[in-house]
């Protein structure tokens, strides 16, 4: 069936209508305090992103002169103000949201943003001098004129532009950064959760930063830019060396959003906007603070009544009395049977990190093969590797450091488990590394035996406090067997590599998917038990879509829960009475990607780390 244009919801306002999603949660006042405000820093970071990589990307195909329609039947023009439209909205919904709920709310509790009028003599005293000790040493003014070019603003930055009366009569543009590396929030005393943000604080005394000179008039502003890299990996012979350039060439990506204050001079709008060679389209006016991920930092505050009530997680039963230097004893329990894990009901610490380090310590071990996408900064995982290669034992670590905006803690990381000794390889050309997986390979009495881990979530032990994931611990051998075949197509040059358990991109999953779609449509028609049941992140990939709606047409019961972007219209569907598609947001972030189909009497239930995405599918 071929796509027509009115069958797809647009990627890019689909993705808008999640976030708002996120804002609702911000909003419900059945939600502890804090936690709405950290909801609401999250939804101004999730908009960052956007801006730096889905909003760059479309404007670059406008720039370029691409005006064909997209699959929602919108042209890239018309999708950029589709955009722009709704984020103003909702900036204004923010606003609201901001000045008659939680300000008020956090006011209740004492946690109030004062102005510097409102201090005491007192209170200015001691803050004037922790301006003069803390802040102003770190604090570099620009000013531009026919000897000072228009200083680079760093993407995200926050911002203090000021026009500065010349003794000419002119007015001439002072650029100075508000330090990203000291805390936003300068609370007032000791005794009270009042704060001053370092912002304000700074604008109070650009007289000590600025000496002498005629301070006309001062507004914050934020530039957002393209993030996005571009790297040619056929003509790169050093991958790690190139990805290094490459990021710091991203520092100059072009701008693609300018927020200001709402009541801006136009003349500083003006200069900003002809500096930064924007469109008045990419200019966010917003009621001061900038950049509302300070909510991060409020949320940090000592208030656990304000916050969910502290999670516990358990360990899986047969793991939970086993002794740390227990080594044959762990190994024993996952030969027993399979160990499925869900965290972070399940801790991911006494479970997959625990697996790792214990086969580095276990002397019985042979080997370790593990695939890293994201990690943590101080990754006890990384330390396991490099103590597994440090005490001779065979080590691979399939490293994709083109994890967006983890690019730079990857290439650190390759660089210390290459010093190491750690096989290091950076998995297929012109490909991303997205599975998740660890293999390890153990001399028992019987013989070598393998042990696997794979799961929907990252090896970030502090992220899977949060991401709802789910694992598998395993001595299965036709599992293991995969395994194996799947890092040797990861570090060598395997091109026609089979599989009995898993099903890998790009030459299995589509085509397996699809068959099982298909298959679950042919079931319903003979009058056989069918249904499809999906719960992913996103939702995108118009062949499967498409494939998804001829089941419903024939009427296959279609359950599926995307968190994100979802593709796929409902209009389409349902008059069918046999389609649910919901998104779940809350406390913990819904990351697994479950596949499940009834297959007569015999249910198939996959797990995985894709998403239904062209990129997840073929690229990865």
């Amino acid at each position: 069936m071929k796509p027509g244009p009115t069958q797809f919801i647009d990627r890019e306002l689909s993705w808008l209508d999640f976030n708002v999603r996120v804002l609702e949660l911000a909003e419900d006042r059945s939600i502890p305090l804090l936690e709405r405000v950290k909801f609401l820093a999250i939804f101004h970071s999730n908009l960052d992103e956007f801006f730096m990589v889905r909003v760059a990307s479309l404007r670059r195909r406008i720039d370029r002169g691409h005006t064909s329609l997209l699959s929602s039947g919108l042209t890239p023009k018309e999708l950029l103000r589709d955009i722009h439209g709704r984020v103003k909205e909702l900036n204004k919904r923010v606003n609201f949201l901001l000045e008659n709920d939680l300000n008020l709310e956090l006011e209740k509790h004492g946690i109030r943003r004062v102005t510097w009028d409102s201090l005491s003599e007192n209170e200015k005293n001691v803050l004037t001098e922790r301006f003069k000790s803390e802040i102003l040493p770190i604090l570099t003014p620009l000013a531009v004129d026919p000897a000072h070019p228009f200083p680079h603003i760093s993407g995200l930055s926050l911002n203090l532009g000021i026009f500065v009366k010349h003794f000419d009569g002119e007015m001439r543009f002072v650029r100075v950064k508000v330090p990203s590396n000291l805390p936003r929030l300068i609370m007032v005393s000791d005794n009270d959760d009042s704060y001053l943000l370092q912002e304000d604080l700074i604008a109070e005394h650009l007289q000590l930063l600025l000496p002498g000179a005629n301070i006309a008039d001062f507004y914050f502003f934020r530039v957002t830019r393209n993030q996005d890299l571009d790297l040619d990996e056929d003509e790169s012979e050093d991958l790690l060396s190139s990805m290094e350039e490459e990021l710091l060439r991203r520092k100059f990506g072009v701008p693609v959003r300018l927020e200001v204050e709402s009541g801006i001079d136009q003349r500083l709008l003006d200069k900003l906007v002809d500096e930064l060679e924007i469109t008045p389209g990419d200019v966010i006016k917003s009621h001061p603070p900038l950049d509302q991920t300070l909510g991060f930092e409020l949320y940090e505050l000592d208030f656990p009544e304000l916050k969910y009530q502290p999670f516990k997680n358990t360990l899986p039963a047969r793991l939970d009395e086993i002794q740390i230097n227990d080594f044959d004893g762990f190994f024993s329990r996952i030969s027993e049977s399979e160990i499925l894990l869900h965290h972070p009901m399940h801790s991911f610490t006494g479970s997959v990190v625990r697996f790792i380090e214990t086969a580095a310590q276990d002397p019985k071990v042979l080997a370790i093969k593990q695939t890293l996408y994201r990690t943590s900064g101080d990754s006890p995982i990384m330390h396991a590797l490099i103590e597994a290669a440090e005490s001779g034992k065979q080590v691979l670590a399939v490293i994709e450091i083109r994890a967006r905006f983890d690019e730079q803690a990857n290439v650190r990381w390759a660089r210390k488990l290459e010093d190491a000794g750690v096989h290091v390889v950076y998995g297929m050309l012109n490909m991303k590394t997205h599975a998740k997986a660890s293999l390890v390979i153990r001399k028992e009495d019987q013989g070598i035996t393998l042990y696997s881990h794979m799961g929907t979530g990252n090896y970030h032990p502090k992220t899977a406090r949060f991401y709802d994931d789910i694992g598998l611990l395993s001595a299965n051998k036709v599992l293991g067997n995969d395994l194996m075949t799947l890092f040797n197509q990861l570090s060598g040059l395997a091109t026609e590599s089979e599989y009995q358990r898993i099903l890998v991109a790009p030459k299995y999953l589509r085509n397996e998917l699809i068959k099982r779609i298909q298959r679950e449509k042919e079931n319903h028609l003979a009058g056989k038990p069918s249904y499809i049941k999906w719960k992913v992140n996103s939702l995108l990939d118009e062949e499967l879509i498409s494939e998804l709606y001829e089941a419903a047409k024939a009427g296959v019961k279609i359950d599926i829960v995307v968190r994100g972007i979802c593709a796929m219209r409902m209009s389409k569907v349902e008059n069918y009475g046999n389609v649910r598609i919901r998104s779940i947001l809350g406390r913990f972030l819904e990351h697994s990607r479950i596949f499940a189909f009834q297959n007569e009497n015999k249910p198939e239930y996959f797990i995985g780390s894709a998403d239904i995405m062209d990129r997840n599918l073929n690229r990865r």
